[in-house]
């Protein structure tokens, strides 16, 4: 049973909620023996107080914060260092932790994955980094198992960057908050709000972790409940889960597109810390005596059922009790939303899953930081220990989130009963969260304990006729459906004996394979860069005036940064801005490439003195239509021309910065939309010198329509935030734009072009 409140809450004593109205007073009399104002109960929260504690300010509602270690993968390193060496990077100020678990395999384009993991050591080397070589952890088991700290704070350039059952209080970012971070900067935000989760019983045998956080996406994801904010898990149930158990929960607090998430701590924590040789990490971590949260989540874990998310998104849930009921019309339902999504350009088939009333799948897996821990695999393995996969159609591969927790695995027998009943156990890497491993057949159906399903997570491509799909499930209902011949089975249908072996961390595989050279940077170090290593353009500064074509228009009620810029094989090609950004859009709108190299060539021309509309009449007529405007006296010279798409919601997803530096290096200057769906996506706009527009009126846009919008420059610096702009179509009509709130330092960023050209000066 999960409960929203529909306000504010007081926790007492770590146990009674009190809501935020007109009898809280007199309850917490009662219960306390005392009130507290709102405001200074606030600040018993333990967010509160792990973010006072980094702040740098003197101010708590305007954050500047400082980190203690930053965290990244080899799909984003390389833009992150590179960004950060334009801008004057002499060494790594604090811990900053390089994982090889994204571009692990050398599938695409020879050696270029390999190429980026030799710059990575030479860079850890040169500025003092710490260097985790491919397929030893993925970033966040890596995290949790060395770098994580009770009370402390964490920047990850990977979305699901979540350690708060740990009692991290950890982000994930796009790039440019990274770099920032590197270049002693600070992290800059307004205090977010707290809103608290609320655990009580214990889950029942066979539930799992993702059963736990499925029922919560499902919860709060749609209604925005915690967008932007800290989730804080307190209650009696934490002490019940294992701290495995909650990491498994807690990784996932992402797909909610909370900012952060953080847990009361406890002894299984502090056994935890003493298990990995870091005893010190720990301290007890609890809300003060009377604590204020702007909202609470109610979660009684006896009553959490087994669970599935059916494509395209975690918030997409059922109980899989609930979908066996009535297979047929919920998964037509999902064709039909497929249909939507892909403008009828393909047809997704799941009703065909439905054989004589059972649903079949055809591959399982279980993997990375949601699926690859400890304790999942040894539940899975005890499910297995007596069945077969079977040799038929239905596969199943299982990925060990790092070599300590794979050896473990070899010791207690684990690894033997998965490979008996026929399951291929692969090293530490995240391919299959984001579609670069284990990928499944044309309409083929992967049931997985991973992060994601969005489109084309699971590795197909859509815009080449190829579909696949995944449902995201609990490690231990995959199991049971993987014994029973690939037919959809919950965990809590079968009769199973976990025995739950005990972990023993073995340190030994870390002191030496890890480089960790924090501190003892070697300036002299030669940065190793392959042939597809290619610096960052010159960005031009943003002019006074600026005209936009919209150059896509995406009518989704949410677009992902999946959509925005494709994950799976394209990230080999991160480090190559030119050659990343020729996939961009390109599985939501192929054409949009190429439209905005045509923009694109219309602003060089002005760059380089010349007039842009001498022969293209589109842009001439445009120029003539201005005219039209009462206070149009602007030279074209002085206008700069770019790209901008439409979007209703962008962003959710990862935090990877490329969705937005892709748009900049085909000549974007801006995104236009109702609301952006995470901060992280917004941030990675304005570090890539995009303007993050809001549209304030009932306007709507047509591919192809131009946007005049004078004297941007200057309003970004008055600090004004509404915007007077025009849509250029067949008529002249007002647009009323809004910058949103940005921060000075946001405002000279977009003003100057990007982060490297304010850096520079």
């Amino acid at each position: 049973m999960i409960k929203l409140y529909d306000r504010g809450v007081y926790l007492v004593k770590g146990k009674a909620l009190v809501a935020d109205n007109h009898e809280a007073e007199a309850a917490l009399m009662a219960i306390a023996g005392r009130a507290l104002a709102k405001e200074e109960a606030i600040k018993n929260t333990i967010a509160y107080s792990i973010l006072e504690g980094h702040n740098t300010s003197d101010n708590m509602a305007s954050l500047k914060l400082k980190f203690d270690a930053l965290a990244s993968h080899d799909i984003t390193y390389v833009g992150i260092i590179q960004t950060a060496r334009a801008s004057g990077l002499k060494e790594f100020p604090m811990p900053y932790v390089l994982t090889n678990c994204h571009n692990s395999l050398c599938a695409v384009g020879g050696t270029i994955n390999e190429d980026d993991h030799v710059f990575a050591l030479s860079a850890a080397q040169k500025y003092g980094g710490i260097y985790v070589p491919p397929h030893l952890a993925v970033i966040h088991q890596y995290m949790r198992e060395m770098m994580s700290g009770c009370g402390r704070m964490i920047l990850g350039s990977d979305s699901h960057t979540r350690y708060g059952a740990l009692g991290t209080l950890s982000i994930g970012e796009g790039g440019g908050e990274l770099a920032k971070q590197i270049l002693n900067r600070t992290y800059d935000i307004k205090r977010p709000e707290v809103v608290g989760v609320y655990l009580t019983g214990t889950p029942q045998k066979g539930i799992g972790p993702q059963d736990v956080a499925l029922s919560i996406i499902g919860a709060v994801f749609k209604n925005g409940y915690v967008n932007n904010k800290i989730m804080e898990f307190v209650g009696d149930g934490v002490e019940n889960l294992s701290v495995e158990y909650r990491n498994g929960i807690d990784v996932m607090t992402t797909e909610t597109t909370c900012l952060s998430s953080i847990w009361r701590t406890e002894e299984r924590v502090k056994d935890y810390y003493a298990a990995h040789e870091r005893p010190e990490a720990y301290k007890r971590l609890e809300p003060g005596e009377i604590a204020y949260y702007d909202g609470m989540i109610y979660i009684d874990l006896s009553k959490i059922k087994a669970m599935i998310a059916l494509p395209f998104h975690p918030s997409n849930t059922y109980t899989i009790e609930a979908l066996k009921a009535n297979p047929m019309d919920i998964l037509r339902q999902v064709e039909r939303d497929a249909v939507e999504m892909f403008d009828g350009r393909i047809s997704l088939k799941l009703t065909d899953k439905v054989r004589k009333g059972n649903i079949f799948v055809d591959q399982g897996v279980v993997a990375g930081c949601a699926g690859g821990t400890y304790d999942n695999i040894v539940d899975v393995a005890d499910i297995v220990s007596e069945g077969s996969i079977g040799n038929g159609a239905f596969s199943m591969s299982v990925y060990p989130s790092s070599q300590p927790t794979y050896i473990n695995l070899v010791k207690n027998g684990s690894i033997e009963k998965l490979m008996s009943a026929g399951i291929i156990v692969r090293s530490a890497f995240c391919g299959p969260c984001f579609g670069a491993g284990d990928v499944p057949s044309n309409n083929g159906l992967s049931i997985r304990h991973t992060t994601r399903n969005f489109p084309n997570r699971e590795g197909s491509v859509p815009t080449n006729g190829q579909i696949a799909s995944v449902a995201l499930m609990d490690a231990r209902s995959i199991a049971a459906t993987a014994i029973n011949g690939g037919c959809l089975t919950a965990a809590t249908e079968i009769e199973v004996s976990f025995n739950k072996p005990e972990y023993s961390f073995n340190a030994d595989i870390y002191k030496r394979r890890v480089y960790n050279g924090f501190g003892k940077g070697q300036p002299d170090t030669a940065l190793i860069l392959g042939p597809n290593i290619v610096n960052w353009p010159e960005f031009t500064p943003l002019t006074e005036h600026l005209l936009l074509k919209v150059v896509s228009v995406l009518t989704d009620p949410v677009t992902t940064t999946d959509e925005l810029i494709p994950s799976g094989e394209t990230s080999s090609y991160r480090s190559n801005p030119f050659k990343l950004a020729e996939f961009t859009l390109g599985r939501k709108d192929p054409s949009y490439v190429n439209e905005s190299k045509m923009v694109k060539v219309l602003e060089a021309k002005r760059l380089a003195g010349e007039d842009p509309a001498e022969q293209d009449k589109e842009l001439m007529a445009v120029y003539t239509k201005l005219k039209q405007l009462a206070d149009y006296n602007i030279k074209p010279e002085e206008i700069a021309i770019g790209s901008t798409i439409y979007a209703n919601k962008p962003g959710d997803g990862s935090a990877r910065e490329q969705a937005a530096s892709c748009q900049k290096v085909l000549g974007g200057w801006a995104n236009i939309a109702k609301a952006y769906a995470t901060k992280r996506y917004r941030s990675n706009l304005i570090n890539w010198g995009m303007i993050p527009f809001l549209l304030m009126d009932d306007s709507s846009f047509n591919k192809g329509d131009y946007i005049f919008i004078p004297h941007i420059k200057s309003l970004l610096e008055t600090g004004k935030e509404d915007v007077k702009a025009y849509i250029i179509g067949e008529a002249i009509q007002p647009l009323a734009l809004s910058l949103g709130n940005l921060s000075s330092e946001e405002r000279s960023i977009i003003a100057k072009g990007c982060l490297i050209n304010y850096y520079r000066g």
